[in-house]
């Protein structure tokens, strides 16, 4: 039976003595090579921004794809060998360290419009936008509790901030009660968490002219499958996909003149999370079941931490270098399906049950999901946000898996009840016994 110890994909984080070794023998080492790659590449950081373009055939392309106004650096300069490895073992460092709350004092009186903010990403992003000192107003249907206490508040810092925020009540798919809502109102930054489509973002630019920032949660989804990867910024994108609503909504803040800047999240965790991603998981691990993944279980993706993701968030405000600019915001480092369930194993302090793979062409699943992830290789560079936004992700993988099995699984906090139905056509097909371990 494997054990539960993960191996990186690419040594980005390393010692300074196992660095120097490397050096020593003569650079063989990956992890120095992908280091040293990394900083040449964040020094030029495409500095050629004529060549970014939206390459596809829907409306015209628009100036977020760019990747020129990050550092003002000949690219001649070079970097000493001390310098790699300061800045490795400072990230390495940085995953492992307490987190602690953001602080800004010029959030002190700035009227915020945030549209969601009561699930997941936005419970995180308001809780720091009040901590900062912002005057937060969370615009929701009004169908369910505004605030609610998640894991992270203690009694005293739920209270705090449960009256801090404030409310309009407003269904956004009536432009004209929305237009009515926000007219005068006087909102500087807008936090779009929730936007699906262009037309949604039309009466809320109609009703803020003046609004000094729009802030739109876009999806890495939008990028069309591409040989090479990790996807850029800059890579073509699918109007065909599921998120192309987000690309609409994209370029209409571009063509009205906004001062917008779209995020473009990967696979995200965390406690709270309302996607079945490290669940999937955690229930097979628990139940000691043997866990069923399609294809050859190398598939590289890409997890990123719902904190991680609300930092990013609040270091776009009052930043000109992310006017009119996408970002794409996950962890640095990449991780295989298979590294996922090992991962998930040494986040709940169990041995990894058995791993098996399948072909899922092979089964009619019908409308059952029997994965919860893409069936490809999926993962996006992160270095135009680390670069722009003087931010680096402080969960590691194993971090952030912890903290949600901790915080919300072990506690009994589900999605979705174990089902595991399409595992048992699988196994049964293989002719693999579905349990052979009990979680301790």
């Amino acid at each position: 039976m494997a054990t539960c110890s993960i191996r990186s994909m690419i040594n980005g984080e390393f010692s300074s003595a196992t660095a120097t070794a490397a050096a020593e023998d003569q650079g063989q080492k990956v992890g120095l090579r992908y280091s040293m790659q990394r900083v040449q590449r964040a020094q030029v950081f495409r500095a050629s921004a004529n060549k970014a373009s939206l390459k596809s055939s829907a409306p015209a392309q628009f100036a977020g794809l760019r990747r020129p106004n990050l550092l003002d650096i000949d690219s001649n300069v070079t970097v000493s060998l001390t310098q790699i490895l300061s800045a490795s073992t400072v990230r390495a460092s940085a995953s492992r360290a307490p987190r602690c709350a953001t602080v800004m004092s010029a959030g002190a009186g700035k009227k915020v419009l945030m549209l969601g903010g009561t699930r997941f990403i936005g419970t995180y992003l308001a809780r720091e936008l009040v901590n900062a000192g912002y005057e937060l107003t969370l615009l929701t249907r009004g169908k369910k509790a505004i605030t609610s206490q998640i894991p992270d508040d203690t009694d005293d810092s739920y209270a705090k901030f449960a009256a801090a925020v404030k409310h309009i009540a407003c269904d956004r798919s009536d432009p004209e009660a929305m237009k009515a809502a926000l007219t005068g109102t006087g909102f500087e930054i807008v936090f779009d968490m929730n936007g699906r489509e262009a037309v949604e973002a039309e009466p809320i630019l109609d009703a803020l002219p003046d609004v000094k920032q729009y802030i739109f949660c876009s999806s890495a989804g939008v990028y069309k499958k591409n040989d090479q990867m990790p996807h850029r910024e800059e890579d073509e994108v699918d109007f065909n996909s599921r998120h192309k609503g987000k690309l609409y909504t994209e370029q209409l803040l571009d063509s009205r003149g906004v001062n917008w800047t779209s995020v473009r999240p990967v696979y995200i965790t965390g406690v709270g999370n309302y996607n079945q991603v490290e669940e999937w998981f955690f229930h097979r691990i628990a139940a000691g079941r043997t866990i069923p993944i399609p294809g050859s279980g190398m598939q590289v993706t890409q997890l990123g931490n719902v904190k991680d993701l609300a930092t990013a968030f609040m270091k776009i405000i009052d930043n000109p270098k992310a006017a009119r600019q996408v970002y794409n915001v996950a962890n640095e480092r990449f991780v295989t399906f298979d590294g996922i369930a090992k991962a998930c194993a040494e986040a709940m302090g169990v041995e990894c049950p058995p791993i098996v793979h399948y072909n899922a062409k092979d089964f009619d699943f019908g409308k059952l999901k029997a994965f919860p992830m893409r069936d490809q290789h999926f993962f996006a560079s992160v270095d135009k946000a680390m670069a722009d936004l003087d931010w680096t992700p402080e969960y590691g993988l194993v971090d952030g898996l912890r903290d949600s099995y901790e915080k919300d699984f072990k506690r009994g906090r589900f999605i979705k009840a174990a089902d595991f139905t399409t595992d048992d056509m699988v196994l049964e097909k293989l002719g693999v016994p579905a349990k052979q371990a009990v979680m301790a």
